[in-house]
């Protein structure tokens, strides 16, 4: 089920187009990634879907809202991390958090529970009391996830999450992405560091100058781009591995077979729900692989085939 709908989305400053004609889909339970070098319009994207920026044409709908038209209700459906926040002098971590819980009209007596359970989960208990201005920057990246969180939303935006962190901050930030996908969120995230999204992300859609390049699962990506699906099969012995390259090289759907050890690569030109015809092929004939999977794809590869390095 779609949880939010980009249609025809444009943002234009004076003679600056900052966003184009966007479309997406994003559904329910995606953690789907928005990939794009700076000024591509990302973060003017997700100003719009979390109601900060009017669009010049086109709009979004979150769970059937229109941000244009219904702010007040998608706010209360969305969780916005901005790439940079402000934070205030002299003010505690739970103060921070219980400031932003009344201003989503929890009731005070609920307050208490819901920060412990935010603190818990961003693995900051232990800087309850601590001023926020103290905290270092991965903190401060995690007590704003902990404060996005405070009203259990729907949708998380995350405008760069990992911008500006220490190689240690970026593993636990993706960590604890992966957790609230765990739980059911549905994730929006924006990056323009890639490797942060390989192992993330289910979609992504790259943004280029405004215009959306392409789109969709990053295996479907893939094959977009290579005209073919990476697969790997690994064998437990060299005789296998050689019988299954005799019975491969001849199947019209498989170009470019490679061996190293005892795995074998090949691009897959078929239809990607037929590729098990594959292993049934090799099963018929007694060969039996000991692992059979996709290539692992690689984002950076995708980005530089699709973009062409222009910035707005």
């Amino acid at each position: 089920m779609a949880l939010v709908e980009v249609r025809h989305l444009t943002k234009q400053y004076k003679t600056l187009t900052a966003v184009k004609d966007l479309n997406l889909t994003i559904e329910t339970g995606d953690c789907y990634g928005f990939i794009g070098p700076n000024g591509a319009g990302k973060t003017t994207t997700i100003k719009i879907m979390a109601t900060l920026l009017e669009p010049t044409s086109g709009t979004v709908y979150i769970d059937g809202y229109d941000v244009t038209k219904n702010p007040l209700e998608v706010r209360k459906i969305i969780g916005y991390m901005p790439d940079f926040f402000g934070v205030y002098d002299d003010i505690k971590v739970w103060e921070y958090l219980d400031f932003f819980a009344a201003s989503y009209k929890i009731p005070r007596h609920k307050r208490k529970q819901i920060i412990d359970d935010v603190l818990e989960l961003t693995d900051l208990t232990v800087k309850r009391d601590a001023y926020v201005e103290e905290l270092s920057r991965g903190m401060k990246q995690r007590l704003c996830l902990a404060k996005t969180l405070v009203h259990d939303p729907k949708l998380l935006l995350l405008d760069e999450p990992a911008s500006g962190l220490d190689p240690r901050a970026r593993i636990e930030i993706r960590a604890l992405l992966k957790e609230l996908q765990s739980m059911g969120k549905t994730i929006f995230v924006s990056s323009h560091i890639l490797p942060e999204l390989a192992d993330l992300c289910n979609k992504v859609a790259i943004l280029e100058t405004g215009q959306l390049v392409v789109a969709g699962e990053v295996s479907d990506i893939m094959r977009q781009v290579q005209g073919a699906l990476g697969v790997e099969v690994k064998f437990l012995s060299a005789e296998e591995r050689d019988q299954a390259i005799k019975l491969l090289s001849m199947q019209p759907t498989v170009k470019n077979l490679t061996a190293e050890n005892l795995t074998i690569s090949f691009d897959y030109t078929g239809e990607r729900e037929n590729r098990r015809e594959l292993l049934r092929l090799l099963v018929t004939h007694g060969v039996v692989p000991d692992d059979f999977r996709e290539r692992e794809t690689n984002l950076e590869d995708v980005f530089m085939k699709v973009t062409k390095g222009i910035v707005s």
